[in-house]
């Protein structure tokens, strides 16, 4: 083994819930271990209603705008309070789409993938959520998925 190190971004897919937020904590140190790039990713999607899509209940197309701008806004937040106390270089994305086809689409093979074990939704109580069994399944690079600690 050579000893070089790898140029492949860290990238972490957040939405806010706990696992999340540790899953970004876990990436800052491995972005200082690396000495590479962290890049946040925050998925956005529009709400669905009972009757199926929300645009169904006649809202204002500019709410379009409102919620591209409050994901946004949530990912340069975390990422500003993950590096608070560390020098990282970081970029962020608020992206229109499933967290799955999201974080597939934002990585490259030479990336690293990071991801908590649970976010919002799905079943609680099961060790590890749908949109990361995906990932593991499905990235062209590396993926770590981390444990959600209590």
């Amino acid at each position: 083994m050579s000893g070089a190190r790898t140029r492949g971004r860290v990238v972490v897919g957040v939405d806010g819930s706990p696992g999340s937020r540790q899953a970004l904590d876990w990436a800052v140190r491995e972005t200082r271990l690396r000495g590479t790039v962290l890049h946040v990713v925050v998925a956005w999607q529009h709400p669905q209603s009972y009757a199926g899509n929300i645009w169904s209940l006649g809202l204002d197309p500019s709410f379009d705008v409102e919620v591209a701008g409050a994901a946004a806004g949530e990912a340069a937040r975390l990422t500003r309070e993950a590096v608070a106390e560390v020098t990282v270089t970081t970029t962020s994305a608020a992206v229109e789409g499933h967290p799955t086809r999201v974080l597939l689409d934002e990585v490259s093979p030479e990336d690293l993938l990071v991801v908590g074990s649970r976010g919002h939704g799905g079943f609680v109580g099961a060790l590890i959520g749908s949109v990361s069994q995906h990932l593991v399944a499905h990235a062209t690079c590396p993926v770590v998925v981390v444990p959600t600690r209590p």
